[in-house]
């Protein structure tokens, strides 16, 4: 806590409204836009790298969170203030930052999978400030910060050597796929069954949990993104630079709509009926079925629309 009130004696009005601006690039939000733009756009190998990395990052991330059930840092010192703007996005326990962890495992697997000097530049910077934001703000601990980022860090490097070239995805693709799926329903049914302590906090744990179904719902979609990518789609990402404008802005306006829309007609549909009686289930059928729901959507159906904005580019797979 000393350096976080170290940071609280120096904050500044402009430097904590920009680093509340920085901090938003390790949201989850922003991690899909980048994950998407390069699956859509650039490269579905380096797509595939990413969301591996980001997903089983954000796994162990949660499991971490709920193993250790840290407080946040204005929890253990009432005293200490925090930037109130970023109250809104620190939910759940603070150890170790899902911002950090989402930041270095996206930005590190762009930087180590493309070799221009700018984008590895503009990505280190990101690497630093962002974790800085989250201590700057007094929403995490140096601790915390530095937990997720060796975390990100060990992922990205070690799952560069299954996606480097083409033979190397091939060969390694579903072998990450199954071993993230083992992950995901293991840390699902863990968080789901574990009898957690009498004092451990309610909301943070119920916060854990639906993660947990959620992380699931997107390896299963991812699973059955690529099956049939594999044998039916094998759609191209080139396109001229109106056709990925086109497809990026609008896929990911209709992805946020998807998730926005699939929420009220998932509860209603399933709040009247036997699931809505036991809160695993209904977990399961909601959160989970919606993000399976959001990745089909995203990696299978609408890059069924990419010919549309190819124009007049030689077809071909990517």
């Amino acid at each position: 806590m000393g350096f976080l009130r170290f940071l609280e004696g120096v904050r500044s009005p402009l430097v904590s409204a920009l680093m509340a601006a920085v901090t938003y690039f390790g949201d989850e939000t922003v991690f899909m836009a980048l994950a998407l733009a390069v699956f859509w756009c650039v490269s579905k190998r380096q797509g595939y790298y990413i969301f591996a990395v980001g997903l089983g990052g954000t796994v162990v991330n949660q499991w971490l969170k709920l193993a250790f059930r840290v407080p946040r840092p204005w929890v253990l010192d009432p005293g200490f203030t925090i930037v109130e703007s970023a109250r809104a996005g620190a939910t759940g326990y603070s150890f170790p930052s899902g911002h950090t962890q989402n930041v270095v495992g996206t930005l590190g697997c762009l930087a180590l999978a493309n070799r221009q000097t700018w984008l590895r530049v503009l990505c280190a910077a990101f690497l630093v400030l962002v974790p800085f934001s989250r201590m700057y703000l007094g929403v995490h601990t140096p601790l915390d910060v530095g937990a997720a980022f060796l975390t990100a860090a060990v992922l990205v490097l070690a799952l560069w050597r299954c996606f480097r070239d083409d033979g190397a995805f091939r060969r390694s693709i579903w072998t990450v796929l199954w071993a993230m799926l083992a992950l995901a329903a293991c840390y699902a049914a863990w968080a789901s069954l574990t009898a957690f302590p009498a004092g451990a906090d309610a909301e943070n744990v119920a916060h854990g949990i639906k993660n947990g179904w959620t992380l699931l719902g997107c390896v299963l979609g991812l699973i059955a993104s690529r099956w049939y990518d594999e044998k039916k789609l094998r759609f191209d990402v080139r396109a001229p630079f109106w056709g990925q404008a086109g497809k990026l802005t609008l896929g990911l306006a209709l992805l946020l709509g998807v998730r926005a829309g699939l929420k009220p007609v998932l509860n209603a549909l399933f709040q009247g009926s036997a699931a809505a009686d036991h809160p695993t289930l209904y977990l399961m059928v909601t959160s989970g079925l919606r993000y399976f729901l959001m990745v089909v959507f995203a990696l299978c159906i609408w890059p069924m629309t990419f010919p549309l904005f190819a124009g007049r580019k030689k077809r071909g797979l990517s």
